[in-house]
């Protein structure tokens, strides 16, 4: 495990260009996520609540995991920085008051689980909020919820789900990178209807916000699908010890 994270820091200097990149941008960028001030306290509130406890088992397991393996924190954080570029490409969506952007909460979750992925979003979307101007603080937990819940969860789950039934390793991840992204939007469009609508009906603005993200969403959840089928598939080829130990993959599965 050593020598993989060791091999994994030789590409470090990559990341923190793309870091660099998306800080120097900021000024330019639309804002991504649930914009500050879109929700009201009561519904800001509200998504918090739901987010603490999955944040909170998110610290627990990787308390409990980094414990048994040292090596295991370096890769948490290196999985952090790649959601964290992922979900740093806006694509406006004017009409729905956010962005579409890739999640990359399904490779995370794969690769870590849900619990260490939610946390891994946490991080991210703070950075985003307090230096890239991403989303907001006062709709942060709703944020965690739709990207890092639903979303990890999402491909985590379809990604099991297909595994089990002797589904292939490409077609498993495409399944669930796909899943994790729409999952990531539906539950952003239940958020933005119930917070803004005010005494309009619910269904109505959740349709309309819904469909309003499809023209980017859709190719963009198929672009995420493509991209956690080869982060997979080139682990499953080149590392399949290390899909071994996040028992990913079971040992008479590698190639």
């Amino acid at each position: 495990m050593l020598k993989i994270i060791k091999s994994l820091q030789n590409k470090m200097p990559l990341f923190i260009f793309m870091l660099s990149g998306c800080l120097m941008s900021a000024n330019n960028a639309y804002a991504m996520h649930i914009s500050e001030g879109i929700l009201p306290f009561n519904w800001a509130a509200f998504w918090s609540v739901i987010a603490t406890p999955f944040v909170a088992w998110g610290l627990y397991k990787l308390k409990k995991l980094s414990s048994v393996d040292l090596s295991f924190k370096p890769l948490v954080g290196l999985m952090a920085a790649v959601v964290f570029i992922i979900s740093c490409m806006p694509i406006p969506v004017p009409t729905a008051g956010t962005c579409s952007h890739p999640a990359g909460t399904g490779i995370s979750g794969i690769l870590v689980g849900p619990a260490i992925s939610v946390l891994i979003t946490a991080a991210a979307l703070l950075i985003q909020a307090l230096f890239l101007a991403h989303g907001g603080l006062s709709t942060w937990g709703a944020d965690i919820v739709s990207m890092g819940v639903m979303g990890s969860f999402a491909g985590f789950l379809t990604f099991k789900a297909l595994r089990l039934i002797k589904i292939n390793m490409a077609v498993a991840g495409f399944m669930a990178g796909l899943f994790a992204d729409w999952a990531t939007y539906l539950t952003t469009s239940v958020e933005l209807a119930a917070g803004i609508r005010g005494d309009s009906p619910f269904m109505p603005l959740f349709w309309k916000i819904l469909i309003a993200f499809i023209p980017t969403q859709l190719p963009l959840g198929i672009l995420e699908g493509a991209m956690t089928a080869g982060m997979v598939m080139l682990l499953y080829k080149k590392r399949p010890d290390l899909l071994i130990k996040m028992k990913v993959l079971k040992p008479e599965e590698a190639v």
